[in-house]
């Protein structure tokens, strides 16, 4: 027990965390297009390949309902047989940007467009799972997912087996949103498992006509990049969509980690070492061909909040997805589609970023402007070309802002180490920042003079604040703040 001084916390966090990951693997997998099996595999590759590797010691990863409209676009444009290629293409790139130091980088992307890609995203997904919630098709574009919801509702409204599966699917968010208002022992069995058992049971018990999951079995779905699906490198246009799998995939990763390391204290994440876990994860992924992968916020936190001390809960994690889905594959055939829809329904719901959106447009109206012309993009284009849209517009407006920045470090030997701050502090000088606080001596007190500041995005706040509570957090004194003295009209441009 010496040599696993932690074993009985990460056992039983694991089992937590198989939990919660067996309905949104499948679901994800349902919703993305392929078999369900296929969001098992990754699942199980996230949690053996990846969670074996160093980076981010408590986050997990497995097939996220953020990837879930790209890799629907994706298999629509190219084929199921595509996918291994696409996704392991992408995991090389992941594994060549970790070994050229590229990991961190991803920290200096605008938080508003991160938040502006999610909230995309979530409406994306809650659109067309409504449409697979009454067991209807839906339209290709997101535009067209969203136009097209009051005839659904009428169309659903003249069937009978449309209004059950319907029914079936709001229950199943019912049950999730309610089951956070039961006794903390029942909560020990996660909302989106409870979901899917009760709508299980209840589709047996009444013999409800509603579609369930197909299932092909484990090794029938596996099926490695053919000639064909190589040949298809050769040509210009799978490429755009192996990039966005690549940096999409490694900007929710990572910006799944920093959020996980606020959530607990200890080891902090290696970024560059993550994206070379992730690369490796998704190479795995690919050569198999199932979906792509991420870390996974609502997994993660699962994780730490059950108490999960290394990555042996993560390990566990996919052993335990791994003997599911070779003994029991049979238990896939009985859950209802309807319900796995409702569960990524709220998924899609907990990805729009309301608080935020009303914090920054209080605070600052261009990054707010930025969120949302990021989110309207990606569901009146596409995800890829959104992304890109709200990074051109962020870049817009920082090269406007920005200039310079230096930090200045004053180490007398005794007493608090002095940092001065002076110029325009944004995010495209953010990594520099960091490095350098994080440099500091961690058993020291440290005053930060941000008094020289022209400027002070949202992104560089949120960052120094996230430092200081951090720095402070290990028994030293709290990081002294002086705050800038801006000019009437820089208040202006910062608060734009």
């Amino acid at each position: 027990m010496t040599k696993f001084p932690y074993l009985r916390q990460d056992f039983l966090a694991s089992i937590v965390v198989f939990l919660v990951a067996v309905p949104l693997c499948i679901g994800v997998a349902v919703a993305s297009g392929v078999p369900a099996e296929l969001g098992l595999i990754t699942g199980i590759v996230g949690g053996i390949v990846t969670g074996l590797m160093r980076g981010s010691s408590l986050q997990v990863s497995g097939p996220a309902a953020g990837m879930t409209v790209l890799v629907f676009e994706a298999v629509s444009e190219f084929g199921v047989a595509s996918l291994g290629v696409i996704v392991l293409m992408a995991g090389l790139l992941q594994l060549a940007m970790g070994f050229f130091g590229i990991g961190r980088w991803f920290r200096a992307i605008s938080v508003s467009v991160v938040e502006g890609m999610l909230c995309g995203i979530g409406l994306v997904i809650i659109a067309g799972q409504i449409y697979a919630a009454a067991g209807l098709k839906a339209p290709e574009s997101g535009i067209g997912k969203i136009a097209g919801l009051p005839g659904a509702f009428t169309d659903a409204l003249g069937s009978t087996e449309a209004m059950t599966s319907l029914a079936i699917g709001a229950g199943a968010i019912a049950v999730i949103v309610l089951w956070k208002k039961l006794p903390k022992a029942v909560q020990s069995v996660p909302g989106a498992l409870a979901a899917v058992v009760l709508a299980t049971l209840a589709t047996l018990a009444f013999n409800l006509p509603v579609a369930t999951v197909e299932v092909e079995g484990l090794l029938g779905v596996i099926q490695p990049p053919g000639t064909e699906a190589l040949g298809q490198l050769a040509g210009p246009a799978i490429w755009g969509t192996i990039i966005a799998f690549a940096l999409i995939a490694s900007a929710e990763s990572l910006f799944s980690a920093a959020a996980v390391d606020r959530l607990h204290d200890g080891p902090r994440t290696e970024y560059n070492k993550e994206m070379i876990a992730q690369g490796a994860g998704n190479t795995v992924c690919g050569l198999l061909g199932a979906l792509p992968m991420t870390a996974v916020i609502v997994r993660s936190s699962a994780n730490v909040n059950a108490g999960a001390k290394t990555k042996a809960s993560r390990v566990l994690h996919g052993v335990w997805l791994l003997l599911f889905a070779a003994a029991m594959p049979w238990a896939l055939a009985l859950i209802p589609l309807p319900a796995l829809a409702g569960i990524l329904v709220h998924a899609g719901w907990k990805l729009i970023p309301f608080r935020q959106v009303v914090a920054l447009w209080r605070a600052h109206k261009g990054e707010a402007l930025i969120l949302v012309v990021t989110a309207v993009s990606i569901v009146a284009v596409n995800m890829f070309e959104g992304v890109l849209i709200g990074l051109a517009l962020s870049v817009v407006k920082t090269a406007w802002e920005a200039s310079h920045v230096k930090l200045e470090v004053i180490d007398k030997g005794a007493g608090p180490i002095q940092a001065y701050l002076s110029g325009n502090a944004t995010f495209l000088r953010l990594p520099k920042i960091l490095d350098s606080l994080e440099s500091l001596p961690q058993d020291r007190p440290v005053e930060l003079d941000l008094s020289g500041l022209h400027h002070l995005d949202h992104a560089c706040r949120t960052a120094l604040e996230s430092w200081a509570e951090r720095h402070s957090s290990t028994g030293t004194e709290p990081v002294k703040v002086t705050e800038p003295e801006l000019s009437p009209e820089a208040e202006k441009v910062t608060a734009a």
